[in-house]
């Protein structure tokens, strides 16, 4: 049971990790955001991103996102820690 959980628990982070990584890539296709897949991801991710404005662009290339999926490793990382924690203890 705590397998399959952490397994759909991953997948959700790591489905979600590639989501971002694609939103970000669409950023050298100007024209790419205006499609509806573009939207779709611009609707899911940004709101997350907006989250990593904080981090100021380095000779204007912005690390925001890289710190936003390291921030989404270490979250999936600790959920599957409480995860295994607590269905151990029952």
């Amino acid at each position: 049971m705590i397998s399959l959980l952490i397994t759909v628990v991953g997948w959700a982070f790591d489905l979600y990790t590639f989501a971002l990584f694609i939103y970000v890539m669409m950023s050298w296709f100007p024209t790419a955001y205006s499609s509806s897949f573009g939207q779709f991801l611009t609707r899911i991710c940004e709101p997350y991103l907006r989250l990593f404005d904080f981090v100021p662009p380095i000779g204007g290339i912005s690390f925001s996102p890289m710190v936003a999926i390291i921030v989404l490793g270490v979250m999936q990382y600790g959920i599957n820690g409480l995860l295994v924690t607590l269905f151990t203890a029952l």
